[in-house]
């Protein structure tokens, strides 16, 4: 690992737990949440599988491309997925929480990056976890460290699309149509 890498790696996950930190309580006016225990199966699963990856990618040689190109593409691909997930955050402003949950005075987002994708900050975030597998350059890490998570993403996009559906009905089954939840035109 080297200086650039250490402080992407840094950055990325910095700006998580800032995130988290900031946004973790919602308004006392806000619907109760309704997480199901999404947001700490998220946390496990991503402390553990990084570690595991980083493991797994320093212990065997399961080579992407050799040399330094793929390392440079994985560090290029987080600070993507980070530039994503942010301006999804911002888009949705004051909507935006770590929680599932409705927020007083809530509706439904549908401009913008919204109109296209219903999950732009999830695609953010398994973007970047996509590029930290690939920054490890090994395919197995990679898997080792992308299955999991998106996995787990998957679970929470659920529980959040029940809500949302719950919340706005027809309204947000309509807009499930006509947009991808986190893959445009394709997922």
């Amino acid at each position: 690992m080297n200086m650039l890498s250490s402080i992407i790696y840094f950055a990325w996950f910095f700006s998580e737990i800032l995130l988290h930190r900031i946004l973790w309580a919602g308004d006392q006016a806000d619907k109760k949440k309704q997480d199901k225990g999404s947001l700490a199966y998220i946390w496990i699963v991503i402390i553990v599988f990084i570690n595991i990856a980083m493991y797994v990618g320093f212990k065997t040689h399961f080579y992407i491309l050799e040399g330094v190109l793929m390392p440079r593409i994985g560090l290029s691909v987080i600070l993507l997925g980070m530039i994503l997930r942010f301006i999804s955050i911002m888009q949705l402003g004051r909507l935006f929480t770590v929680v599932v949950t409705i927020r007083k005075d809530h509706y439904l987002k549908k401009d913008g990056i919204y109109g296209v994708i219903r999950h732009p900050a999830y695609a953010g975030s398994l973007l970047s976890f996509l590029g930290f597998g690939l920054s490890l350059n090994n395919w197995l890490a990679l898997a080792v460290v992308f299955i999991p998570v998106l996995t787990v993403f998957i679970y929470r996009i659920s529980v959040e699309e029940k809500m949302l559906a719950a919340q706005f009905g027809e309204e947000y089954t309509n807009y499930m149509k006509h947009t991808s939840r986190i893959i445009p035109w394709i997922y």
